[in-house]
Protein backbone atom coordinates (compact mmCIF):
# COMPACT_ATOMS: atom_id res chain seq x y z
CA UNK A 1 0.00 0.00 0.00
CA UNK A 2 2.66 2.29 0.82
CA UNK A 3 4.13 1.49 -2.35
CA UNK A 4 1.31 2.39 -3.90
CA UNK A 5 1.33 6.04 -2.98
CA UNK A 6 5.00 6.00 -3.55
CA UNK A 7 4.18 5.81 -7.58
CA UNK A 8 0.99 8.04 -7.25
CA UNK A 9 3.14 10.61 -5.74
CA UNK A 10 5.96 10.02 -8.35
CA UNK A 11 3.54 10.12 -11.27
CA UNK A 12 2.29 13.76 -9.99
CA UNK A 13 5.40 15.43 -9.02
CA UNK A 14 6.89 14.31 -12.94
CA UNK A 15 3.64 15.86 -14.62
CA UNK A 16 3.80 19.22 -12.87
CA UNK A 17 7.86 19.33 -14.07
CA UNK A 18 6.56 18.77 -17.74
CA UNK A 19 4.17 21.24 -17.33
CA UNK A 20 6.36 23.59 -16.16
CA UNK A 21 8.75 23.46 -18.86
CA UNK A 22 6.02 23.54 -21.38
CA UNK A 23 5.31 26.82 -19.99
CA UNK A 24 8.77 28.22 -19.71
CA UNK A 25 9.56 26.78 -23.79
CA UNK A 26 6.36 28.82 -24.77
CA UNK A 27 7.52 32.22 -23.48
CA UNK A 28 10.97 31.36 -24.87
CA UNK A 29 9.23 30.94 -28.12
CA UNK A 30 7.08 34.25 -27.77
CA UNK A 31 10.39 35.93 -26.73
CA UNK A 32 12.20 34.38 -30.13
CA UNK A 33 9.28 35.70 -32.61
CA UNK A 34 9.47 39.32 -31.24
CA UNK A 35 13.08 39.75 -31.54
CA UNK A 36 13.33 38.65 -35.58
CA UNK A 37 10.22 40.52 -35.74
CA UNK A 38 12.58 43.49 -34.65
CA UNK A 39 15.81 42.04 -36.62
CA UNK A 40 13.77 41.82 -39.55
CA UNK A 41 12.22 45.64 -39.17
CA UNK A 42 15.96 46.55 -38.69
CA UNK A 43 17.05 44.46 -42.05
CA UNK A 44 14.58 46.67 -44.22
CA UNK A 45 15.08 50.33 -42.97
CA UNK A 46 19.08 49.12 -43.32
CA UNK A 47 18.79 47.76 -46.45
CA UNK A 48 16.65 50.85 -47.98
CA UNK A 49 19.50 52.87 -46.35
CA UNK A 50 22.24 51.12 -48.40
CA UNK A 51 19.96 51.05 -51.65
CA UNK A 52 19.33 55.06 -51.60
CA UNK A 53 23.56 55.35 -50.69
CA UNK A 54 23.86 53.12 -54.15
CA UNK A 55 21.64 55.33 -56.13
CA UNK A 56 23.84 58.29 -54.85
CA UNK A 57 26.61 56.91 -55.80
CA UNK A 58 25.68 55.04 -59.23
CA UNK A 59 23.92 58.39 -60.26
CA UNK A 60 27.74 60.34 -59.41
CA UNK A 61 29.72 57.50 -61.21
CA UNK A 62 27.11 57.45 -64.21
CA UNK A 63 27.78 61.34 -64.50
CA UNK A 64 31.60 60.91 -64.19
CA UNK A 65 31.45 58.31 -67.05
CA UNK A 66 29.80 60.73 -69.28
CA UNK A 67 32.38 63.16 -68.66
CA UNK A 68 35.40 61.34 -68.96
CA UNK A 69 33.86 59.83 -72.51
CA UNK A 70 33.42 63.81 -73.29
CA UNK A 71 37.17 64.26 -72.93
CA UNK A 72 37.77 61.02 -74.22
CA UNK A 73 35.94 62.21 -77.34
CA UNK A 74 37.79 65.47 -77.64
CA UNK A 75 40.67 63.42 -77.44
CA UNK A 76 40.30 61.44 -80.18
CA UNK A 77 39.37 64.58 -82.19
CA UNK A 78 42.85 66.07 -81.07
CA UNK A 79 44.66 63.66 -81.94
CA UNK A 80 43.25 63.08 -85.67
CA UNK A 81 43.72 67.06 -85.98
CA UNK A 82 47.32 66.09 -84.91
CA UNK A 83 47.99 62.84 -87.28
CA UNK A 84 47.05 65.21 -90.23
CA UNK A 85 49.23 68.44 -89.29
CA UNK A 86 52.26 65.38 -88.83
CA UNK A 87 51.62 63.72 -92.20
CA UNK A 88 51.38 67.05 -93.46
CA UNK A 89 54.53 68.21 -92.20
CA UNK A 90 56.39 65.01 -93.18
CA UNK A 91 55.02 65.44 -97.03
CA UNK A 92 56.33 68.76 -96.69
CA UNK A 93 59.69 68.13 -94.69
CA UNK A 94 60.00 64.94 -98.02
CA UNK A 95 59.04 67.37 -100.57
CA UNK A 96 62.02 69.69 -99.70
CA UNK A 97 64.68 66.71 -100.30
CA UNK A 98 62.66 65.93 -103.68
CA UNK A 99 61.02 62.69 -102.20
CA UNK A 100 57.87 60.77 -101.04
CA UNK A 101 57.00 59.08 -98.19
CA UNK A 102 57.58 55.65 -100.25
CA UNK A 103 60.73 57.00 -101.72
CA UNK A 104 61.54 57.73 -97.72
CA UNK A 105 60.97 53.80 -97.08
CA UNK A 106 62.71 52.24 -100.20
CA UNK A 107 66.12 54.58 -98.60
CA UNK A 108 65.19 53.69 -95.46
CA UNK A 109 65.69 49.41 -96.57
CA UNK A 110 69.01 50.46 -98.22
CA UNK A 111 70.26 53.00 -95.56
CA UNK A 112 69.88 49.71 -92.70
CA UNK A 113 71.14 46.97 -95.25
CA UNK A 114 74.68 49.19 -95.57
CA UNK A 115 74.83 50.81 -92.38
CA UNK A 116 74.97 47.26 -91.34
CA UNK A 117 77.70 45.99 -93.58
CA UNK A 118 79.90 48.83 -92.84
CA UNK A 119 79.61 48.59 -89.34
CA UNK A 120 80.40 44.78 -89.61
CA UNK A 121 82.84 44.82 -91.96
CA UNK A 122 81.05 42.83 -94.33
CA UNK A 123 83.16 41.72 -97.29
CA UNK A 124 85.29 44.56 -98.94
CA UNK A 125 84.44 48.33 -98.92
CA UNK A 126 84.27 48.33 -102.46
CA UNK A 127 80.96 46.02 -102.19
CA UNK A 128 79.17 48.41 -99.44
CA UNK A 129 79.89 51.20 -101.56
CA UNK A 130 78.29 49.45 -104.53
CA UNK A 131 75.35 48.39 -102.36
CA UNK A 132 74.46 51.10 -101.67
CA UNK A 133 76.76 53.32 -100.01
CA UNK A 134 77.50 55.71 -103.36
CA UNK A 135 73.88 55.94 -103.95
CA UNK A 136 72.74 56.84 -100.82
CA UNK A 137 75.67 59.77 -100.68
CA UNK A 138 73.59 60.93 -103.75
CA UNK A 139 69.81 61.12 -102.27
CA UNK A 140 69.16 64.39 -100.68
CA UNK A 141 67.07 61.79 -98.22
CA UNK A 142 70.17 61.39 -96.20
CA UNK A 143 70.01 64.62 -94.67
CA UNK A 144 66.78 63.86 -93.14
CA UNK A 145 66.86 63.90 -88.90
CA UNK A 146 66.42 60.66 -89.12
CA UNK A 147 69.72 59.88 -90.71
CA UNK A 148 71.87 62.21 -91.09
CA UNK A 149 74.08 61.55 -87.88
CA UNK A 150 73.95 58.04 -88.78
CA UNK A 151 75.38 59.26 -92.46
CA UNK A 152 78.08 61.31 -91.02
CA UNK A 153 78.94 58.03 -89.15
CA UNK A 154 78.75 55.34 -91.54
CA UNK A 155 81.05 57.41 -93.84
CA UNK A 156 83.87 57.75 -91.55
CA UNK A 157 83.97 53.85 -90.39
CA UNK A 158 83.96 53.21 -94.61
CA UNK A 159 86.68 55.88 -94.88
CA UNK A 160 88.84 54.58 -91.88
CA UNK A 161 87.78 50.72 -93.69
CA UNK A 162 89.00 52.00 -96.89
CA UNK A 163 92.52 52.80 -94.96
CA UNK A 164 95.41 50.61 -96.23
CA UNK A 165 96.79 49.35 -92.58
CA UNK A 166 100.39 49.52 -92.70
CA UNK A 167 102.43 46.02 -93.78
CA UNK A 168 104.78 44.81 -90.69
CA UNK A 169 108.01 43.18 -91.98
CA UNK A 170 109.81 40.15 -90.93
CA UNK A 171 113.22 38.93 -92.01
CA UNK A 172 113.44 35.55 -93.08
CA UNK A 173 116.28 33.43 -90.83
CA UNK A 174 117.95 30.34 -91.88
CA UNK A 175 115.35 27.08 -91.23
CA UNK A 176 112.26 29.32 -92.24
CA UNK A 177 109.20 28.74 -94.48
CA UNK A 178 105.81 30.62 -95.15
CA UNK A 179 103.80 27.57 -93.11
CA UNK A 180 106.24 28.55 -90.24
CA UNK A 181 106.09 32.33 -90.96
CA UNK A 182 102.40 32.07 -91.12
CA UNK A 183 102.09 30.28 -88.20
CA UNK A 184 104.31 32.75 -85.94
CA UNK A 185 102.73 35.71 -87.49
CA UNK A 186 98.88 35.01 -87.55
CA UNK A 187 98.85 31.85 -85.40
CA UNK A 188 97.57 29.55 -87.90
CA UNK A 189 99.92 28.11 -90.56
CA UNK A 190 97.17 28.48 -93.34
CA UNK A 191 97.26 32.01 -93.95
CA UNK A 192 100.59 31.32 -95.75
CA UNK A 193 99.25 32.12 -99.03
CA UNK A 194 98.64 35.99 -98.26
CA UNK A 195 102.64 36.20 -97.50
CA UNK A 196 103.19 34.78 -100.76
CA UNK A 197 100.58 36.70 -102.54
CA UNK A 198 102.06 40.48 -100.90
CA UNK A 199 105.53 39.46 -101.65
CA UNK A 200 105.14 37.70 -105.29
CA UNK A 201 106.40 41.17 -106.79
CA UNK A 202 109.12 42.09 -104.33
CA UNK A 203 110.04 42.09 -100.73
CA UNK A 204 109.79 44.66 -98.46
CA UNK A 205 114.03 45.16 -98.63
CA UNK A 206 114.63 44.39 -102.53
CA UNK A 207 116.31 47.51 -103.35
CA UNK A 208 118.89 46.51 -100.84
CA UNK A 209 119.21 42.94 -102.19
CA UNK A 210 122.19 42.46 -104.88
CA UNK A 211 120.73 38.62 -105.52
CA UNK A 212 118.03 39.58 -107.80
CA UNK A 213 116.50 35.79 -107.59
CA UNK A 214 116.22 37.29 -103.68
CA UNK A 215 113.98 40.55 -104.59
CA UNK A 216 110.87 38.52 -104.90
CA UNK A 217 109.25 35.29 -103.81
CA UNK A 218 108.14 33.50 -106.95
CA UNK A 219 107.93 30.21 -105.51
CA UNK A 220 106.21 29.55 -102.31
CA UNK A 221 109.16 27.01 -101.56
CA UNK A 222 111.90 28.53 -101.89
CA UNK A 223 112.63 32.18 -99.17
CA UNK A 224 116.03 33.15 -98.43
CA UNK A 225 117.89 34.35 -95.10
CA UNK A 226 117.96 38.49 -94.91
CA UNK A 227 114.76 38.84 -97.33
CA UNK A 228 112.12 41.27 -95.04
CA UNK A 229 109.19 39.50 -96.13
CA UNK A 230 105.80 41.91 -96.16
CA UNK A 231 103.00 40.49 -93.31
CA UNK A 232 99.91 41.88 -94.22
CA UNK A 233 96.83 42.45 -91.86
CA UNK A 234 93.95 40.18 -92.56
CA UNK A 235 90.27 40.35 -92.16
CA UNK A 236 88.23 37.26 -91.42
CA UNK A 237 87.42 36.85 -94.78
CA UNK A 238 91.39 37.38 -96.36
CA UNK A 239 91.55 34.47 -93.56
CA UNK A 240 89.48 32.64 -95.24
CA UNK A 241 90.25 32.92 -98.89
CA UNK A 242 94.20 32.28 -98.08
CA UNK A 243 93.16 29.33 -96.36
CA UNK A 244 91.02 27.73 -98.93
CA UNK A 245 94.12 28.53 -101.13
CA UNK A 246 96.49 26.64 -98.52
CA UNK A 247 94.28 23.86 -98.85
CA UNK A 248 93.66 23.98 -102.96
CA UNK A 249 97.57 24.00 -103.30
CA UNK A 250 98.03 21.01 -100.76
CA UNK A 251 95.55 18.92 -103.16
CA UNK A 252 97.41 20.09 -106.37
CA UNK A 253 101.02 19.01 -104.62
CA UNK A 254 99.68 15.60 -103.75
CA UNK A 255 98.45 15.07 -107.02
CA UNK A 256 101.62 16.21 -108.76
CA UNK A 257 103.89 14.37 -106.88
CA UNK A 258 101.54 11.22 -107.36
CA UNK A 259 101.99 11.96 -110.84
CA UNK A 260 105.67 12.15 -110.96
CA UNK A 261 106.35 9.36 -108.91
CA UNK A 262 104.52 6.92 -111.43
CA UNK A 263 106.14 8.99 -114.36
CA UNK A 264 109.60 8.26 -112.96
CA UNK A 265 108.57 4.43 -112.29
CA UNK A 266 107.88 3.76 -116.31
CA UNK A 267 111.26 5.44 -116.90
CA UNK A 268 112.98 3.16 -114.69
CA UNK A 269 110.80 -0.06 -116.62
CA UNK A 270 111.68 1.68 -119.96
CA UNK A 271 115.55 1.96 -118.82
CA UNK A 272 115.39 -1.94 -117.85
CA UNK A 273 114.12 -2.94 -121.00
CA UNK A 274 116.67 -1.49 -122.90
CA UNK A 275 118.97 -2.77 -120.48
CA UNK A 276 117.77 -6.46 -120.97
CA UNK A 277 117.42 -6.08 -125.05
CA UNK A 278 121.22 -4.73 -125.03
CA UNK A 279 122.11 -8.00 -123.25
CA UNK A 280 119.89 -10.09 -125.39
CA UNK A 281 122.15 -8.57 -128.14
CA UNK A 282 125.60 -9.52 -127.10
CA UNK A 283 124.73 -13.05 -126.20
Amino acid sequence: MKLHKLFILFFLALGLSLNNANIFAQDDDDDDDDDDQQMEEMDEEEWQRQMDELNAEKSNLTTRLAALNGEIDGLKSTSANKDKELEKCESDLYALVGTTKSGVADFRKKFEETEKKINGKVGTPADARKMYFDEISKDKARCLPEFQDRYASMKKKLEDWEVKPTEACYTVVKGDCLWKISKMKYGSPYYWPAIWDANKNGVANADALKNARHKKVTNPNLIYPGQCMKIPTLTDAQKKEAEMKSKKYRKTRKVKTTTDTKTDVKKDEKKDVKKDEKKDVKK
